[in-house]
């Protein structure tokens, strides 16, 4: 199993606070907001276990990219994303299918499970969001309930924030 270290920065001002990222040698792996520095860095070493660093310049380029989205001057993130770290193939797939989904739409966690082959499985496809480790990169605010409700967000702030950035991206797209 590889045990390179991973590498933490953050960006500071944010409508969602400060915002850390954590990459791998092969590309991103979690994304967390409105969290202090040593509850990211513990999350990241839980997830990984794996040795966690603070070289803001190695994770430069995705905390650019978050910012530009988060200021409505971007759509799409063009990063590498380490899928390797992610607990299992089904939340792989899941995930995925999630991250293609286009800027200011939507899709139901039936339509998820559908796609990936599992289409009885759309619970399943929620708890996969739910451990979502990269959250606003991996859209997984874009995936709501065959009802049209919003269904649970693991970001910070739950449903609210969920409704938020779906609002935001609807007025900057």
């Amino acid at each position: 199993m590889n045990r390179s270290p991973l590498f933490i920065g953050s960006i500071k001002a944010t409508p969602l606070g400060e915002v850390w990222a954590a990459v791998s040698e092969r590309g991103l792996v979690c994304v967390e907001y409105g969290v202090s520095r040593a509850e990211f860095e513990s999350t990241v070493r839980r997830q990984t276990r794996r040795e966690v660093r603070r070289e803001p310049a190695r994770v430069e380029a995705i905390t650019r990219q978050i910012k530009e989205y988060l200021e409505g001057r971007r759509q799409t993130f063009d990063l590498e994303i380490d899928w390797s770290l992610l607990s299992s193939d089904f939340q792989q797939a899941a995930l995925r299918k999630v991250f293609a989904i286009p800027y200011g739409e939507t899709r139901t966690y039936a339509d998820i499970a559908a796609q990936i082959g599992h289409a009885n499985a759309p619970r399943a496809v929620g708890r996969a969001n739910a451990a979502n480790p990269m959250p606003l990169v991996i859209p997984c605010h874009r995936v709501i309930g065959t009802d049209g409700k919003l269904h649970g967000y693991g970001g910070k702030g739950g449903i609210k924030t969920k409704a938020r950035l779906l609002k935001f991206e609807k007025e900057n797209k």
